[in-house]
C-alpha cells in the first residue's frame, strides 16, 4: 500500500510558506491506518522494551495501537496540567519561546526500557525533551519510530546516538 498517497499536502498551514503534511486523510482510511500501525510495530518486533511512550496528541494515535499490538503498556506525555497525578516536567526551546511536557512521576521505573512512537520528526525538539525526561527518571530509550520524517529539518542531528526509524520521509 502506498501510504504517501494518503498524506495530503496543505499549503500555507499553519502559516504562509509552510507545506503541511496532513495525516487526517491517512487516519480516515482504514487500510492506510492499519498499514501504518503495522509498519511502526514491525520496526519494534525484535526490540526488547517494556513500554511505548508517546506525546499528545498524535503520538497517542500511533503509540496506543502499537502498544496494544505488541502487548506493551503505554505512557502518555502531555502538556502541563493535563495529567491527574504528580508529574515531572521538562522544558525545552522552540523556534520562538519554549514549551513544557509532563509525565507522571511514577511512569518510568529505573532501568525501564522504552520506545518512543510519534507521528512526526521535524526539528526533534519535542522528542529530545521526552528523551531527557525519560533518562532523568532512570529510563532508557532503546528506539524511536515516527510515521513521517521531514528530513530537510535535520531532526536526527538533535537525536544523535538514538536508533530512529521513519515510515515516510520527505
Amino acid at each position: 500500500m502506498n501510504l504517501y498517497a494518503l498524506v495530503r499536502d496543505v499549503k500555507d498551514f499553519p502559516k504562509e510558506g509552510i507545506l503541511f503534511k496532513d495525516i487526517t486523510t491517512l487516519l480516515q482510511d482504514g487500510e492506510g491506518l492499519s498499514e501504518s500501525i503495522d509498519q511502526i510495530a514491525a520496526h519494534l518486533e525484535n526490540v526488547e522494551f517494556d513500554s511505548v511512550v508517546g506525546p499528545e496528541a498524535r503520538g497517542f494515535i500511533f503509540g496506543v495501537p502499537t502498544a496494544y499490538k505488541l502487548k506493551k503498556g503505554f505512557i502518555p506525555v502531555r502538556k502541563p496540567g493535563k495529567l491527574p497525578y504528580q508529574c515531572v516536567s521538562q522544558t525545552y526551546d522552540l523556534e520562538y519561546g519554549s514549551s513544557t511536557i509532563e509525565m507522571h512521576i511514577d511512569a518510568i521505573q529505573k532501568g525501564q526500557k522504552v520506545v518512543i512512537v510519534d507521528d512526526l520528526l521535524a526539528t526533534g525538539g519535542t522528542t529530545k525533551a521526552m528523551i531527557d525526561l525519560i533518562e532523568r527518571m532512570g529510563g532508557e530509550v532503546v528506539k524511536i519510530v515516527f510515521l513521517i520524517e521531514l528530513e530537510f529539518l535535520k531532526g536526527r542531528e538533535l537525536l544523535k546516538g538514538y536508533e530512529i526509524e521513519s515510515i515516510l520521509k520527505y
